[in-house]
């Protein structure tokens, strides 16, 4: 099925708070459907510096059941960088129909970032799935324009997976949409992470149980860690859904903008909690 796949290319989700906004700019491509994309601009030695830092870089070495050809759509930067110094400008980092307004003129190549979510907190690396193991990453993408002091949500991989395209295929009770008996659960609904995986087996299990016996099917609340992967998985764009973990960029903003993260982050959990017990209350859920 086109909605059931066994690999995953999964690109960094950066938070948006951590993104140099002023060295950044907002655009589409030939200007067609409005600024959706962060656009980090990068002159030749900016680009021959990255280029060089990802050929040197450390990767992730494949296990054995991993030693698969890569699909076009989904080959890791570093191997189009190991194809030849102008190859990631004829594919992710391409500049054509971009223009930087300070400037004026177009830069040697371009890193977009996509929003991830409806909120805006966080940004997907547009077509950077990577082996690079999780320092290198760090180190390497950080030299890109307005991410000199990024803060990854999410590191890139690819590897062996198998998960179903939830937002096309999933409600938000975890059922298919095209047969309410049938749910979906763990690893397989798209998220990252024992964890995760056991969260969504338990809200698959429960909305089960209340459907044998003639309960409504509940939701947890988008601000509690288990509602906003749950938000995420079944309303993120389908064309571009790859497994998540829980992260901080996936919970909807507070009310008022809080610089300081640590403060920022206690609230977000506060408030997860409160919402928690008041859902579980509300349902009579123990």
């Amino acid at each position: 099925s086109k909605n059931l796949y066994f690999f995953d290319a999964i690109s960094p989700i950066i938070d948006t708070d951590s993104i140099k906004m002023e060295l950044v700019f907002r655009a589409s491509r030939y200007d067609k459907g409005g600024p959706d994309y962060l656009n980090c601009p990068m002159d030749e030695a900016s680009y021959d510096a990255f280029h060089d830092a990802l050929l040197k870089a450390e990767k992730v070495q494949p296990k054995e059941f991993e030693k698969t050809p890569y699909f076009e759509g989904c080959i890791p930067i570093e191997v189009m960088a190991e194809r030849g110094r102008q190859t990631m400008l004829y594919g992710p980092l391409k500049p054509v129909g971009l223009e930087d307004p300070r400037t004026r003129t177009r830069p040697h190549a371009v890193v977009q970032l996509r929003a991830e979510n409806l909120h805006g907190s966080c940004y997907n690396m547009v077509g950077f799935q990577t082996k690079l193991t999780y320092p290198e990453q760090r180190r390497v993408f950080r030299m890109i324009p307005g991410l000199e002091q990024a803060e990854f949500l999410r590191y890139g991989s690819l590897h062996r997976n198998t998960f179903v395209n939830s937002p096309e295929l999933l409600r938000d009770t975890l059922q298919l949409k095209t047969r309410g008996t049938a749910f979906f659960a763990g690893q397989l609904v798209g998220v990252e992470g024992y964890t995760e995986s056991a969260a969504m087996g338990g809200l698959a299990g429960i909305n089960a149980a209340r459907g044998l016996t003639g309960l409504p099917l509940v939701t947890p609340p988008p601000a509690t860690a288990h509602g906003s992967l749950m938000t995420y998985i079944t309303t993120c764009e389908p064309r571009h859904f790859q497994p998540i973990n829980t992260n901080f960029g996936l919970f909807p903003p507070l009310p008022t903008r809080i610089r300081d993260k640590d403060q920022k982050r206690r609230l977000i959990g506060q408030r997860a909690l409160e919402d928690l017990e008041a859902w579980k209350t509300r349902f009579a859920l123990s």
